[in-house]
């Protein structure tokens, strides 16, 4: 027999119930959204009740004596019967607004959201024509706070639905919003009654978008009916990869908004998402080709660059051979972009020299996943998070880095589930920890042995899984518990029985995650942690489900894509073995030309090989290397030492400036294609403006210099390109423009277009997953500099700015965080007479900076943390060669330095 769900009836006509709905939803679910009003109900926020205004009359038998009910929060019944619209249902709803009037400015025809007020919306659903109490008397004597660069507030306007404080609460975690006093007297305050940019508003936007009227809104309006188009977009920020909703007014941005129905953000964006897009019309914008000539740029025409450019690559390719030549892609470019960007590198140029900043970032984690699963991506989905029981976070600061995840996780870790953060900062997240295992920088792979040596000796291993789907376990054990818990201790700083329980809480946990970040990466040892991370998800069977796995949080918005299109030397597009004979037959038979074999460098190599006179040329599309890659000198001097440099950027970035040829790229909103973001989602990105003229998007100046060249490539159209990745990619073989739609799909996507929400659920890429056991090694910076250089600085990322801050620093983000600091330890600040504010030298065995301190007890005794988002400070003239062991990724984790108090006076001293 066909199950048949109990049914309620609405109006009369019977309607199939879900379990755990609410009469609201179910109402909305069979007849329509806007059948019912509503004031304080809102997409992403939990029912409330408190505007009463989407009251109906439910009866439990057909014509019984009814109940009125606030349907928000009201579970149906099945077999009641809802009435929507009766006379008293209507009496209610008219009474409910026509207080609420009463205090409530009555302009409606000068207010931003004049049209798209769902009060002015509601009080005409109801047929409010006029209020028959008296008004009220404080709303119209409020002042308007205006005190942040994005958030506004017109309390005049509030209506006391507390969308705004749930907002802040519910979605972001922040709890900064909050009602005062009473009745008449009552009014939403920040903090303690202070102002938006004194309290500890993050300025996310939740709260102007959850809020009704224009009592919270920002400096853009966004959400005015004046505007001429809406598009929907990615981000270009982080990896979490939010859409986006852009109202353009005259060819101009005017606002961002965050759509309810994004499966990735659910309305829901950090400030840099919502606001911080004012860089891409900034006067700073580079406009025209620029070629260096006597030491000095000189604009050029396209076609005066095109053939500048091209005439060097052939003469330096003719003298010096295509080895001579390499190209670095972009994480901040689309997928066809790279793609283009690789293909040049290879097909037309003829080399194998090809990388992106996935080199410095989570190389080690494509690497270490790949040996150890098969793929090296992200084997969940963010959403996993509503259905697993333990979450652990090593080397990651998702609420600065990552902010809409990291809110995701906050609220997690708030519910008292349980939460393990493995970090040497006390990070937001590690504030709401069951476990904060605070080690010493460095010692990652000496606590994961340390955890899996608990599991083990606790008898908590999952011999099922153990037995069917991996191999090499016996070795690994018999390694693990050979381990000495005394030495590790001592090494990671970390009280054992800390280690054991967090161990334990992993292990026992129904369903866990983990999640990671550049502090498991950027290290000497990062792809050994990496397979660490994956011998815990396969040792206690968290793998292939939903709420199991293990999570890369990505750093920026398309590094996974990058990657994913073949922008590094050993991996052509869809990480197919460039090195192998019968795979470079099928590159070349589907490139049409000849496609190299010979070994690629990766990002510091092409640094190794211009100092030592073997590159001459280098193309970098979007990347700073000399603000963000390590040790800066050095990248400076391979810069200085090309015979060309090509970069196509938006800005003079601090690389731009020892260009050769500098090609005016289009941002993101200036363009179309696709971005990747974390949890391997294919993602449309759709240009909303024209390009400023003058620049190109980088896809087409590719185009164009292949077709210069030589190549027969088709101009820059990503719907093209698109088709022509998902032949050659396996994981994109279904993946069309036009079947992405709005929430896009998560690779691999097969023929037929169906995606893939969780990898790995029956077997692993190669058949049975890998254990493999690594020792603890020292790193190199700390044998070698250790005793000279005491402290560890350590690099992290703010939540204001992007990595250098080249596109962020353009923006009113700068008014929020104005420069880079040293986050130094009271106890270390006091033996070196540096008080807060003070200018502190950081001394490096590469060189020194000078930095203002930051007094904090986030960081331990003997560590330091800074970030580089501002050139002035330009920190990475003291982070250290010292890379990976396996991918070559930076150590930027863990750098030998010693600090004092800058000689002379502070910096606010020295300003005067």
């Amino acid at each position: 027999m066909t199950y048949q769900p109990p049914v309620a009836y609405i109006n009369g006509f019977p309607c199939a119930t879900e379990q755990g709905e609410t009469i609201l939803s179910f109402i909305k679910r069979n007849i329509g959204k806007k059948v019912i009003p509503t004031l304080c109900d809102a997409p992403n926020l939990e029912p409330f009740g408190s505007c009463r205004v989407c009251s109906v009359e439910v009866a439990l038998t057909e014509g019984g004596k009814t109940k009125m009910v606030a349907s928000c929060h009201t579970p149906v019944t099945p077999g009641s019967f809802i009435i929507t619209d009766s006379e008293a249902v209507n009496k209610l709803r008219k009474n409910i607004i026509e207080l609420v009037l009463t205090d409530h400015p009555l302009d409606c025809l000068t207010c931003e959201v004049n049209n798209n007020c769902e009060l002015q919306t509601v009080a005409a659903r109801v047929g409010i024509r006029d209020v028959r109490y008296p008004e009220g008397k404080n709303h119209l004597h409020r002042e308007k706070d205006l005190s942040h660069p994005y958030m506004t507030m017109d309390l005049s306007k509030c209506i006391n639905c507390y969308r705004c404080v749930r907002a802040c609460d519910e979605v972001q975690g922040q709890m900064v919003l909050s009602m005062s006093s009473r009745g008449f007297d009552s009014k939403i305050i920040k903090g303690a009654d202070t102002t938006f940019f004194d309290s500890e508003c993050v300025s996310c936007g939740a709260c102007a978008q959850a809020c009704p009227t224009s009592a919270i809104s920002d400096v853009f309006e966004s959400k005015s009916v004046v505007k001429d188009t809406v598009t929907r977009t990615v981000c270009t920020y982080c990896g979490v990869g939010c859409n986006l909703e852009v109202s353009v007014l005259n060819n101009k941005v005017k606002s961002i908004q965050a759509p309810y129905e994004a499966e990735v953000n659910q309305g829901h964006t950090c400030l840099k998402g919502r606001f911080a897009f004012s860089f891409y019309n900034h006067p700073d914008r580079i406009t025209s080709p620029l070629i260096k000539k006597n030491g000095q740029f000189v604009k050029a025409t396209w076609d005066e660059a095109y053939d500048f450019i091209a005439d060097a690559l052939n003469k330096i390719v003719k003298e010096h051979g295509p080895d001579s030549v390499a190209g670095i892609s972009s994480a901040r470019c689309t997928n066809e972009e790279n793609y283009l960007m690789q293909k040049f590198i290879r097909a037309v140029i003829g080399t194998n020299n090809i990388d992106c900043c996935a080199r410095v970032c989570h190389s080690p984690t494509a690497l270490g996943m790949q040996r150890t699963f098969g793929t090296g991506a992200a084997t969940n989905s963010i959403e996993d998070l509503k259905h697993t029981d333990c979450i652990m976070i090593i080397g990651a600061n998702p609420t600065d880095g990552h902010p809409v995840t990291g809110a995701k996780m906050k609220q997690f870790a708030m519910k008292g589930k349980t939460t393990i953060v493995i970090d040497p900062r006390r990070t937001e997240l590690a504030n709401y920890a069951t476990y904060h295992l605070a080690l010493r920088p460095g010692t990652n792979v000496a606590i994961l042995n340390m955890m899996l040596f608990y599991i083990i000796s606790e008898n908590l291993a999952d011999k099922s899984f153990i037995e069917s789907r991996t191999e090499g376990y016996e070795g690994f054990k018999s390694q693990i518990l050979a381990l000495n818990m005394d030495e590790l201790e001592t090494i990671t700083g970390v009280n054992r029985e800390l280690v054991r329980k967090a161990a334990i809480a992993y292990a026992t946990a129904p369903k866990a995650m983990s999640f990671h970040g550049l502090g498991v990466t950027e290290h000497s040892q990062g792809t050994f942690t990496v397979m660490l991370i994956a011998d815990l998800a396969m040792i206690t069977g968290n793998i292939g489900q939903p709420g199991m796995g293990v999570n890369p949080l990505r750093g920026q918005n398309n590094v996974q894509g990058a990657a994913d299109m073949g922008c590094q030397p050993h991996q052509g597009a869809g990480y197919l073995n460039a090195y192998d004979p019968e795979i470079n037959k099928k590159y070349e038979e589907f490139y049409g030309t000849s496609i190299p074999l010979g070994k690629g460098y990766k990002i510091p190599e092409m640094f190794d090989a211009s100092i030592n006179g073997k590159l001459k040329a280098l193309w970098l599309m979007g990347e700073d290397v000399v603000q963000t890659d390590p040790n800066t000198n050095k990248v400076i001097k391979a810069m200085k030492n090309l015979d060309l440099l090509v970069v196509q950027e938006l800005f003079m970035t601090e690389t731009a400036k020892y260009a050769t040829v500098i090609l005016p790229g289009a941002s993101f909103l200036e363009k179309s294609g696709t971005f990747t973001n974390g949890e391997r989602r294919i993602q449309k990105v759709q240009k909303v403006v024209e390009p400023l003229p003058g620049t190109k998007p980088d896809g087409q100046i590719i185009a164009d210099i292949m077709n210069r060249m030589g190549y027969d490539q088709s101009d820059y159209d990503p719907s093209v390109i698109l088709k022509e990745i998902s032949r050659i990619v396996p994981f994109f073989a279904g993946a069309t423009w036009e079947n992405l739609g709005e929430n896009g799909k998560q690779w691999p996507v097969n023929s037929e277009g169906i995606d893939t929400k969780i990898l790995h659920t029956e077997s692993f890429t190669f058949g049975k997953g890998k254990f493999h056991y690594f020792d603890f090694k020292e790193s190199k910076e700390i044998e070698e500099n250790g005793k000279e250089f005491p402290y560890i600085i350590t690099t992290n990322r703010e939540l204001e700015h992007y990595n250098c801050g080249t596109m962020t620093r353009r923006t009113r983000n700068v008014k929020i965080l104005t420069e880079d600091v040293l986050m130094i330890n009271p106890t270390d600040a006091a033996r070196h007479f540096i008080q807060e504010g003070d200018m502190v030298c950081v001394e490096s065995a590469r060189g020194k900076v000078d930095i203002k301190a930051k007094i904090t007890d986030e960081v331990r005794e003997g560590v330091l943390s800074s970030t580089f988002h501002f050139p002035a400070i330009m920190l990475n003239v003291i982070t250290s060669d010292v890379h990976d062991s396996e991918a070559m990724c930076p150590e930027y984790k863990v750098v030998s330095v010693n600090i004092r108090k800058s000689k002379g006076l502070n910096r606010a001293k020295a300003e005067v």
